[in-house]
């Protein structure tokens, strides 16, 4: 169990790094850009449209999310923000634009040439009270009660033990600090074959878990005042699903039997 913990990550670490050296352009068109060395996998059917954010850096955006976790998160001026896979940067940039001079944002991921390209953006903004930090969300690097406000942007999902990361969570934000989130969950039963595939993985859909089992595990962490803000399902083109599943089980998502979905959660410790 431990071994395939370890190669899931190395997995998600590497392909993310690959995608880090694309544009927003390229990952629509594959997971890598040109070449589609990891296979058809289209990033962006996830995300949602920052165009009208306040703060919103479009080098950051590398359409990698699956919601507007800012949005429901209630940050105020002079929070401590910490944005959890904060990739290029983007959610931290959108949080900075909040908090303003007198708050701070810390962005945590684990991949180096996405804390790089973070960095680079935000040298460029020059904001001093943005940081990146390398590290595990399943073991962060970070202080107990630092946080006021939690976020993240379709990451968790990725994470092979969700119950250690909401853990962990919970330790680093402040006592009455909250967390809201945006993220892949399961309604119904996920064919097999979709779940284990790699390249499927790393494009954040089987690394998910039932939406009820989700919720359940940010109960079982102590978390209370649990809100789901928006939830949608994930319409995947036809052409990407009959790579994966037969056209019976094509059928059993048309009819509703089972379904991929996107939700925006928040809670409080």
């Amino acid at each position: 169990m431990e071994k395939k913990r370890i190669d899931l990550k190395d997995l998600v670490r590497n392909k993310y790094g690959e995608i880090a050296q694309q544009s927003k352009q390229q990952n629509q068109s594959s997971c890598c850009g040109a070449g589609s060395c990891c296979g058809d996998v289209d990033y962006t059917i996830f995300s949602d449209s920052y165009d009208a954010i306040t703060g919103y850096n479009p080098d950051a955006d590398l359409g990698l999310g699956c919601g507007i976790p800012t949005e429901f998160a209630n940050i105020k001026v002079g929070d401590h923000v910490l944005d959890l896979g904060s990739g290029a940067g983007n959610d931290c940039f959108v949080a900075r634009a909040i908090v303003g001079e007198t708050g701070s944002v810390t962005g945590l991921d684990f991949t180096d040439a996405m804390l790089a390209k973070a960095i680079e953006n935000n040298k460029k903004l020059g904001f001093t009270n943005v940081t990146f930090v390398q590290g595990d969300i399943e073991e962060m690097p970070l202080q107990d009660n630092s946080f006021d406000v939690v976020v993240s942007n379709c990451v968790l999902n990725l994470v092979p033990d969700k119950d250690k990361a909401f853990a962990e969570i919970n330790r680093v934000l402040k006592p009455n600090g909250h967390f809201c989130v945006s993220d892949v969950v399961l309604k119904g039963e996920l064919p097999e074959k979709l779940r284990k595939d790699a390249e499927m993985y790393a494009g954040c859909v089987s690394g998910a878990i039932e939406m009820d089992e989700y919720l359940g595990l940010i109960e079982k962490q102590g978390f209370k005042n649990i809100q789901v803000h928006k939830q949608k399902e994930i319409e995947i083109p036809i052409n990407i699903l009959e790579n994966y599943l037969t056209k019976e089980e094509i059928g059993d998502i048309k009819r509703g039997e089972f379904g991929i979905y996107s939700i925006t959660v928040s809670a409080e410790k």
